[in-house]
């Protein structure tokens, strides 16, 4: 007994260290005398806990409710052939009401398959509806797979097999059909200890089935913009940042713009490469979550998001200038949480469930409920709000500038797959947003469920060749265990359907009817996933009587059981707290860490709740609407009033400058009290920092990147003021380093406002470090023979092909030295301060 103990615990280890560290959800930190004092309380309050830890324990009575990396709710028990862990067609001889289950892909073929020209416009809404509701998906579920090969005696591999064996449940294809008889299908990974892995604890039963794992956060707390774990977080924000900001690209711009920044030269390539580009893969997109590149929609929203949190980091740190980086980080992160909130539940849900359901459903907020679990359930995100995908149009439509399409504009799904090259060199994101605005949703229609682009050419990279995502989708339902359609039904209080003449109702079409029960048999055994798909809307709604029940039960719980934060009336912190954080002040040499594991502390935000914005912060929180935040962060100067809505231009569009929006004035904090110095003007291309040293107030300046700083680096507040002017961020000219020159001799160096740009003469183009020109012969030109690698000293830039040594300027700042040596494609610095060493030029570019 004693050894099944001990090695539980080992697995216990073991399971943690495979899915990752158990990690818990960001709280929400700063939070609600005059408005400016009431802001200043809400900061003051903040400090202790930024100082701490931002991760931290959402529910102090359940800790584990809606954290990331632990199982998915079960509103019912699961449904396996063995009552543990095979699931419904494990057995192809199984019988459910004397019929075996169709085989998923008949499924599609029969009922779900429709071509890329049956297309039925969605005559009200707008396809940013259809990529809204994905990206909110996003933000609450993402299920782990057992993917890739297995290690040796660990379980076959899902590439190769067509057999039912753990961890793969391929989904078998016709045997007259031509080329493989199964497309490769990886189990999603089983919460530790559940399943068949109890036998190892000596929990091999019935009652402890087979669970499922949500690697997020359950909470709508924008996971998307910001992650789910410290480390991703740490990954995302700019630290340089005087004012808080995110990383963004820094090879390319969008007319000026950010881009997202890519993924870290660490992480696999995971993304398709440009056409004629070396490599079978290419990097894709970083942002908090991992699929933000999977199509150009998304990425689109992604950016959005991102540019959104910096403008409104700089706008808040402009307005409170003796906020700290992190404090307008934390803000900025508050506001954008608490958007995500509203567009969410006051925008889209309504919209998906009708009036009706939405009031049976979801109802007015009438507060936080410590009884209610708000973590997200199997059924919701493995069948119920995967009703989108039957929304998905085949085509990505950008429009220009008059809302019109032009030649190449019109882009095949499977064209634009884990293709963030689409986004950078086609457009920006600007066309694409056009097009979610002003074209139609493809309607769910019965006999148009998903498309030929989802059925037959969706694209996965870590597959060879495409696959097919309803079958994917039913596929995923039974391997989750998700008792069938009736179950559902019955659960929502809905009545079962007995009969061909119940489904011919429940459909309003006999037709759908005939083709459901001559593969199923009996309604018992449908799909749960397809029997919601197929359903009448209802009226107002985009979906029939059971996704509304079962979409609105868990848009209710993530509302209600969202916990308010600690300060609010809901939730009150301690005196003592509260005396500790308004004594608090970061002395000038602290430095915040975030920690890898969580730590006890008060944590989330729900933007009603009172205490968690002011009553002035909370009323502008309401003027604001998606619409506005794409005024604010694309070049479109024109958008409908309602972003779901779809519209026709010019007559549905208004003007940005008539788009109500937020006034960021009811962020403004008073100065504290009893200061003879104030705080001065905030530094144009630079900030400050207020701290403590001795019980002396210090302003500590920097400047942004590109700029250096001219005058005193710190200022001390006196019994007279401040004891100087504070300095100015001028630019800096690169392009005058005689001795480091920022561009290679085969380029021009321009200078430009906080940089600089290395331009070539036709017919040469930039390389892919930006900063040589290729394309050339040396015959043409001498200047255009690349660097070789040589073990000698170099100047502070070696640039050269890919593989070879480069190291941008930025790596630089701080070291006492111009040169470095290159060796081994490796860069260390001639004194012995650090070491770099580059897969490329590019991806040593992408790390700045």
């Amino acid at each position: 007994m004693r050894a099944r103990a001990v090695l539980g615990a080992v697995l216990a280890v073991t399971c943690a260290g495979a899915i990752f560290s158990f990690l818990l959800r960001p709280g929400g930190l700063l939070w609600g005398e005059t408005e400016e004092s009431q802001v200043r309380g809400i900061v003051e309050a903040s400090r202790l806990l930024v100082d701490k830890s931002i991760y931290a324990v959402m529910r102090r009575d359940h800790p584990r409710w809606g954290a990331s990396n632990t199982a998915l709710a079960r509103w019912l028990p699961p449904a396996y052939e063995d009552g543990i862990s095979e699931p419904r067609g494990w057995n192809p001889h199984f019988l459910y009401r004397g019929f075996p289950l169709p085989p998923v892909r008949e499924v599609t073929r029969r009922i779900i398959h429709a071509s890329n020209e049956a297309v039925t416009g969605d005559d009200r809404y707008s396809d940013l509806l259809t990529a809204w509701g994905q990206y909110i998906d996003h933000d609450v579920a993402f299920t782990p797979q057992s993917a890739g090969p297995p290690a040796p005696g660990a379980g076959a591999d899902c590439q190769l097999t067509c057999e039912p064996r753990s961890p793969c449940f391929p989904i078998q294809l016709p045997a007259n059909a031509a080329g493989p008889a199964c497309l490769p299908f990886h189990r999603s990974t089983a919460a530790c200890g559940t399943g068949t892995q109890g036998a190892l604890f000596g929990n091999l039963s019935a009652a402890n089935p087979r669970q499922q794992m949500n690697g997020l956060t359950s909470f709508l707390d924008a996971s998307t913009v910001y992650g789910s774990s410290a480390a991703s977080e740490r990954r995302l924000r700019n630290w340089t940042s005087a004012e808080g900001l995110l990383r963004v690209n820094v090879r390319y711009r969008d007319a000026g713009r950010a881009f997202l920044p890519f993924a870290p030269p660490s992480a696999p390539p995971a993304c398709a490469p440009q056409p004629g580009a070396p490599g079978a893969r290419a990097p894709c997109f970083l942002a908090g979550d991992g699929r933000a590149s999977e199509v150009p929609a998304l990425a689109a929203l992604h950016t959005l998001w991102l540019r959104e949190h910096n403008r409104l980091a700089s706008a808040l740190k402009a307005l409170n200038a003796h906020w700290s980086a992190d404090t307008a980080y934390q803000e900025a992160r508050k506001v954008v949480g608490a958007l995500h909130q509203i567009i969410t539940l006051r925008d889209y849900v309504p919209r998906i469930l009708g009036p009706e359901a939405f009031g049976r459903h979801v109802g007015p907020y009438r507060g936080y409920d410590p009884s209610v679990d708000p973590t997200v359930s199997n059924v919701f995100s493995t069948a119920a709000f995967r009703f989108g995908h039957a929304t998905i149009h085949p085509l990505v439509r950008r429009l220009d500038a008059r809302f019109q399409e032009h030649p190449g504009s019109r882009l095949p799904l499977r064209d634009a797959f884990f293709r963030p090259w689409r986004l950078l060199e086609e457009g920006g994101v600007d066309p694409v947003m056009r097009g979610l605005l002003a074209r139609a949703a493809k309607l769910q229609v019965q006999d148009q469920l998903l498309n030929e682009e989802l059925t037959e050419r969706l694209f996965v990279l870590s597959d060879a060749g495409t696959l097919d995502l309803a079958s994917i989708n039913l596929q995923r339902g039974r391997d989750h265990g998700l008792p069938g359609y009736n179950e559902w039904r019955q659960f929502c209080g809905l009545s079962r359907l007995e009969t061909w003449a119940d489904l011919g109702a429940a459909t309003a079409n006999g037709s759908m009817a005939d083709r459901i029960l001559a593969l199923y048999g009996h309604p018992d055994n449908i799909d749960v996933w397809l029997g919601g798909l197929v359903e009448s809307f209802l009226p107002g709604a985009r979906t029939g009587p059971l996704f509304a029940c079962l979409v609105g039960k868990q848009m209710k719980a993530l509302r209600d059981g969202d916990r308010p934060t600690p300060g609010s009336d809901g939730d009150a912190a301690s005196e003592e707290e509260g005396s500790l954080s308004a004594a608090l002040e970061l002395p000038c040499d602290s430095s915040i860490r975030l920690e890898e594991g969580p730590s006890e502390g008060p944590a989330g935000f729900w933007w009603e709740h009172h205490g968690v914005f002011t009553e002035a912060q909370r009323r502008e929180l309401g003027r604001h609407s998606l619409s506005r935040v794409i005024c604010d962060n694309t070049g479109l100067t024109h958008v409908p009033r309602d972003a779901f809505r779809v519209g026709q231009w010019p007559q549905d569009f208004e003007s940005c400058d008539r788009i109500p929006g937020m006034d960021l004035r009811a962020w403004r904090e008073a100065p504290p009290p009893d200061d003879a110095c104030g705080f001065p003007d905030n530094v144009e291309n630079g900030g400050f920092l207020l701290c403590n040293e001795s019980g002396r107030r210090l302003l500590v300046f920097s400047c942004r990147h590109g700029f250096q700083l001219q005058g005193p680096e710190q200022l001390t507040c006196t019994r007279r003021g401040w004891d100087s002017q504070p300095p100015v961020c001028r630019d800096i000219n690169e392009c005058e380093d005689g001795v480091d020159p920022p561009c290679h001799a085969s380029a021009r160096c321009k200078n430009t406002k906080g940089g600089f740009r290395c331009e070539c003469h036709d017919p040469h183009v930039p390389g892919e470090d930006g900063r040589t020109c290729v394309g050339c012969s040396p015959t043409l030109s001498p200047r255009c023979r690349p660097w070789r690698e040589r073990e000698k000293d170099l100047p502070g830039w070696a640039v050269g092909n890919p593989g070879t040594c480069a190291l941008p300027r930025t790596l630089l700042r701080g070291l006492q030295s111009r040169y470095v040596i290159c060796k081994n494609k490796a860069i260390t610095a001639s004194l012995p301060v650090t070491i770099f060493t580059l897969k490329s030029p590019r991806a040593a570019a992408d790390e700045t």
